[in-house]
């Protein structure tokens, strides 16, 4: 079975468990517009090949690591697509949850996904207790305050962000804390592996800011021209687009770089170049001065 559908399947039966008869029908419905159908799911990916590389002795405890990271990242675009931040009709190319359920059922949909995934870990660490608090530890880094993808948004509300600040928090924290929960979860050290989530999550967030001028709604899944509309810190905007491009190569590299020699070192490099094609096809970039050409109108006017 492929790890996606490992995943998949394992998203399943974590809903599952958290539904009854007996409880509100539409925030379960809501809860799984949330989930599926989902994205690439790398974040749980990246917890799954890295548990892996450092023996995966508990595959329990790994999987549900994996889990929490994907639901809380799901929480996190549920939160991101609220009118009181993007307000954005579509999210993985359907309706988003507070278009389809209402914006009371869509902030009740991430707050519940929070809290279910710790309680996926901790129904899952009684092989390796012991490993449950650095874990949990690990993740809360990555979404609360200061510096995790809570901040992240948070920076949105400021008047003014460093830029660097602002994309190591709104995704880079939750990728660092993927690479770092999946060493955790098979007894490893996880600072080890932080350097291979910073890099690669500062890589997906200036994709995510060239695609926001380069890509159109029905590629990304949700509308495009939303950080200018937002005023929102972009690569784009600050390094230009050529620049930004750069930027995320380099970025790519260093995540490749300091993955550390290991039996799955194989496995990692080639998710993360296979990732960083994904994102930024090279065809956009083959007949690239037409469309840079076409983004820096779309930017000036």
């Amino acid at each position: 079975m492929s790890p996606i559908k490992h995943l998949e399947r394992a998203l399943e039966h974590a809903l599952k468990s958290h539904e009854s008869a007996k409880g509100p029908a539409l925030l379960s419905k809501a809860i799984r517009h949330a989930v599926f159908p989902g994205g690439a799911r790398i974040r749980p990916q990246l917890t799954l090949a890295v548990a892996q590389a450092c023996g995966n002795d508990d595959p329990q405890l790994s999987m549900a690591s994996a889990i929490a990271v994907e639901m809380i990242h799901c929480a996190s675009l549920v939160h991101d697509d609220l009118p009181c931040f993007d307000d954005a009709d579509m999210r993985r190319g359907q309706t988003s949850v507070h278009k389809e359920y209402g914006e009371r059922l869509a902030v009740l949909t991430g707050d519940a996904l929070i809290v279910m995934a710790y309680q996926t870990i901790a129904a899952a660490s009684r092989r390796s207790s012991q490993r449950l608090a650095p874990i949990i530890q690990t993740i809360s880094q990555g979404v609360g305050a200061p510096f995790g993808i809570i901040a992240g948004q948070a920076w949105e509300c400021e008047n003014q962000a460093v830029l660097s600040d602002y994309q190591r928090a709104k995704t880079g924290a939750l990728f660092s804390a993927a690479t770092a929960a999946g060493a955790q979860a098979a007894g490893s050290d996880a600072e080890t592996w932080k350097g291979l989530g910073e890099w690669l999550g500062e890589a997906y967030q200036v994709a995510d800011d060239i695609r926001d001028v380069l890509g159109d709604a029905q590629f990304l899944g949700k509308p495009s021209g939303q950080d200018q509309e937002h005023h929102r810190p972009s690569s784009a905007k600050e390094l230009g687009l050529n620049g930004a491009v750069e930027h995320f190569d380099h970025l790519v590299s260093k995540a490749i770089g300091s993955i550390p020699n290991c039996p799955g070192d194989g496995y990692l490099k080639k998710l993360v170049t296979f990732e960083a094609e994904r994102l930024l096809p090279s065809s956009w970039f083959e007949r690239g001065e037409r469309q840079v050409a076409i983004a820096v109108q779309r930017q000036a006017a």
